[in-house]
């Protein structure tokens, strides 16, 4: 029996929140606090990701904040860069051995050069809940 293999599009977010990357820092800790989220994506002005904003770059720029006694600036100053991302079509339990591998928390989904969702631990944990991951083994 030929079983269709689980793809990150069946379990990616669509609805994105994502950033341009001169968007000053106070305002993305208050979009990351006021939405419930631990990262945005930073847009490039074309469609694509230029960047990601997590938690871990707002602490980042609290601590130097703290040093340095300047606070304030463009996200595009602690993004976090390069992005590594994910085809819609990549089989999902590879992305999710991939994940497991790396410190990063998400993977956004770029369909040739467009932005078109974000993969988290979360989705894929959905995925696990649903039952899913046996029926693809």
């Amino acid at each position: 029996m030929n079983e269709i293999p689980l793809r990150v599009r069946d379990y990616m977010t669509r609805e994105l929140i994502t950033i341009p990357a001169d968007t000053e820092i106070a305002q993305a800790v208050h979009l990351l606090i006021e939405r419930d989220i631990s990262g945005l994506l930073v847009s490039d002005g074309a469609g694509g990701v230029a960047g990601i904003f997590t938690e871990r770059d707002c602490i980042a720029v609290a601590a130097e904040a703290g040093y340095y006694e300047e606070w304030g600036g463009p996200v595009a100053n602690y993004m976090s860069t390069p992005v590594e991302s994910v085809g819609p079509d990549d089989n999902l339990i590879d992305v999710a051995m991939r994940m497991a591998a790396s410190p990063y928390r998400r993977f956004p989904v770029v369909d040739g050069s467009k932005l078109v969702g974000l993969l988290s631990r979360r989705d894929v944990m959905r995925a696990i809940e649903k039952g899913s991951w046996q029926q693809s083994s």
